[in-house]
C-alpha cells in the first residue's frame, strides 16, 4: 500500500518501522494521516510478515498534534449532527456518527490496541496532543533526550481524546494523569521518564535503532500466536474484577497453545535447537 503521510519498511526479522512523514508540518496529524494510520493498523500490520512495529517521526518532531490549519471543523466533525448519548452509543459505527462524531484519534488508537503484536513508540522529538495520546495505545514508549511531550488540551479548550482517559491512568496512575492534563504543560524527556510515561531515554541518533533492537528481542524465536494471546490477556485481565476471570481465559489460551506452538517450543527446548513456530497472530483462538 502507498501512503501520503507515512513511510513503511520491514526487515528480515519482521520488525517494521512506521514513520509519520509530514516533516515540513512537524508530522502534524490531519484527516489523511488518521485514515492511513487506522488502515495500516487494521490491515497492513496484520500481515504474517510483520512481527512487531516501531513508530517514529520524520525530521525533528514525532507529531506536533492536530493540524489546526484545515478549513471548517479542524477535527473533521459534522457540527450538524447533535448526537444524544443513547443514539450515539446505539449506532456509533454507522452514519452519521462513524465519520461525523467519532474522534479520529480514538479510531486510530483502537486499531493500534487491537493489533496482537508488539508496538513500540520511538518518540524522537515534540509529541503533543494526539502526538502524545496516540503513543499511549502502543505497548512501550522509548524517547529521545530531545523529546517533549504535552497533554495540552486545556490550552485549546478541549478534552483528552484518542481513548487516553482509559490508557493514560493505567500507564502513569490517576494522580499523575490528572496533574498532566490539568497543567497542560510540555514535559521534558526527564519528566516523562520520572512519571513512568516512557520506558527509557536514548540519544537522538540511537533511538530508532534501540527501539528496533528491542522489538527484535521480543519476536525472534518467539511464537507470534503466543505473543498475540499474551498481549490480549494482559490488557484485558488487568481490568477484570476477579482473578477467576483471568484464570478462565488464561486456561483456554494455555490449552490452545499447548496444542499448537507449545508442542514445537517444548520439542525445541528438549532438542536444544531454535524453534520453528507456525502459529499466526492473525488467527488467534477466542479465549474471552
Amino acid at each position: 500500500m502507498t501512503f501520503e503521510t507515512l513511510q513503511w519498511e520491514v526487515d528480515g526479522d519482521g520488525v517494521g518501522t512506521l514513520t509519520l512523514h509530514r516533516p515540513d508540518q512537524l508530522n502534524a496529524f490531519d484527516l489523511t494521516m488518521a485514515a492511513e494510520l487506522e488502515r495500516f493498523f487494521r490491515e497492513d500490520a496484520w500481515s504474517d510478515d510483520v512481527r512487531a512495529v516501531v513508530v517514529t517521526g520524520a525530521g525533528r518532531a514525532f507529531c506536533a498534534g492536530m493540524d489546526l490549519s484545515a478549513d471548517g471543523n479542524v477535527f473533521g466533525l459534522d457540527e450538524s449532527v447533535q448526537p444524544s448519548v443513547a443514539d450515539f452509543r446505539a449506532a456509533y459505527d454507522e452514519a452519521p456518527y462513524q465519520d461525523g462524531v467519532r474522534d479520529t484519534g480514538g479510531k486510530v488508537t483502537l486499531a493500534i490496541h487491537a493489533l496482537p503484536k508488539p508496538v513500540i513508540a520511538a518518540i524522537n522529538g515534540p509529541a503533543v496532543g494526539i502526538g502524545a495520546t496516540m503513543t499511549l495505545a502502543m505497548d512501550l514508549r522509548l524517547a529521545s533526550t530531545k523529546a517533549r511531550i504535552g497533554f495540552v488540551f486545556g490550552r485549546l479548550g478541549i478534552v483528552p481524546e484518542a481513548a487516553s482517559s482509559w490508557f493514560l491512568p493505567r500507564i502513569v496512575g490517576i494522580q499523575q494523569a490528572l496533574e498532566w492534563v490539568y497543567s497542560a504543560d510540555i514535559l521534558t524527556a526527564d519528566q516523562a521518564l520520572a512519571g513512568r510515561l516512557v520506558r527509557s531515554l536514548h540519544e537522538p541518533d540511537d533511538l530508532v535503532r534501540d527501539a528496533q533492537e528491542l522489538a527484535r528481542s521480543f519476536v525472534v524465536n518467539r511464537s507470534p500466536a503466543a505473543l498475540g494471546l499474551a498481549k490480549r490477556l494482559l490488557y484485558r485481565n488487568s481490568a477484570v474484577a476477579d482473578p477467576l476471570d483471568a484464570h478462565l481465559s488464561d486456561s483456554l489460551a494455555m490449552y490452545w497453545q499447548s496444542l499448537g506452538d507449545g508442542q514445537e517450543g517444548v520439542a525445541a527446548f528438549l532438542e536444544k535447537r531454535a524453534p520453528s513456530f507456525t502459529g499466526s497472530a492473525a488467527d488467534l483462538p477466542d479465549v474471552f
